[in-house]
């Protein structure tokens, strides 16, 4: 079932428990991730960031995406991640994505604002959700370790940003970093609890790769609703496609083997965040 991220979200504030955004770049990974919400009756948000276009086209990505979200039976959101390019986003808005990510984080506060307010309402009309960022995550969607500072968020500036934006879910930047930690993670709980109390949106946490289960649980319990996982389950992929050449197998089986890799992490992931068995 089709849905947008407002719509997937909503259940989760309701019932107090957060959904999976999981990246994906080619079809094993995205028939690994769509076959584990399926195992775990687990509602489903499936992502592909505009970091990651120099690899495959959009249309590609777009095409896989939709296929799979016509045979799934449980509630999926198709995700734009982290797009900048204003080009970028009104295309994925057009091949059907129900979900985009407007990432003004590098941008000043005033910009980032009125930006992000062009694409709510280019977005809302075609009832498509739109996040946006406030203070800047760590790190680097690609996975490497030439990432950017951390700007953790600023509570005082939330209400005026969802006010003034539109939003329907915002992403928080509490000490976690995209792609590789340099070092243990250290969250800003009480940042995030005072965000929450704040916060008349649902909250995002970007950079869940590398955060233990008790991470997971105390972020979920002090309101984030949609945890975003990509490098975790990018190495998965990568460790059963070279296993299998290391081994002698065929590149047709390692396919199979890199998508239950994936398969087996985002199930893991699912449980942990409460959703396992809330899309009965």
């Amino acid at each position: 079932m089709l849905v947008n991220l407002k719509e997937i979200l909503a259940d989760a504030e309701r019932r107090g428990y957060a959904v999976g955004l999981f990246n994906m770049v080619n079809l094993e990974m995205a028939r690994g991730i769509v076959e584990a919400a399926e195992a775990e009756r687990s509602p489903l948000i499936l992502g592909f960031a505009e970091v990651h276009l120099p690899f495959v086209p959009l249309r590609y990505v777009a095409s896989i995406m939709r296929q799979l979200a016509r045979e799934v039976s449980v509630p999926i959101c198709l995700h734009y991640d982290h797009g900048v390019e204003f080009s970028n986003i009104q295309e994925a808005i057009s091949l059907g994505f129900t979900s985009v990510m407007y990432d003004g984080s590098a941008l000043p506060y005033d910009e980032n604002i009125a930006n992000t307010r062009l694409i709510v309402e280019m977005a809302r009309p075609l009832n498509i959700s739109v996040e946006a960022e406030l203070g800047r995550v760590g790190g680097n969607e690609t996975g490497d370790d030439c990432g950017f500072d951390e700007e953790h968020t600023n509570p005082v500036q939330v209400a005026d940003f969802i006010e003034k934006t539109g939003i329907d879910a915002l992403a928080v930047a509490i000490g976690t970093v995209h792609g590789k930690y340099k070092k243990p993670p250290s969250l800003d709980i009480n940042r995030l609890a005072e965000i929450n109390k704040i916060s008349s949106k649902p909250l995002v946490l970007h950079g869940g790769s590398g955060l233990s289960p008790d991470d997971f649980k105390n972020t979920v319990a002090n309101g984030i609703r949609k945890v975003n996982i990509g490098t975790e389950i990018f190495n998965a992929a990568h460790k059963a496609y070279a296993l299998d050449f290391q081994d002698g197998k065929s590149f047709e089986s390692s396919t199979v083997s890199a998508k239950d890799a994936v398969k087996a992490v985002v199930q893991e992931k699912m449980r942990i965040f409460g959703s396992s068995g809330k899309a009965n």
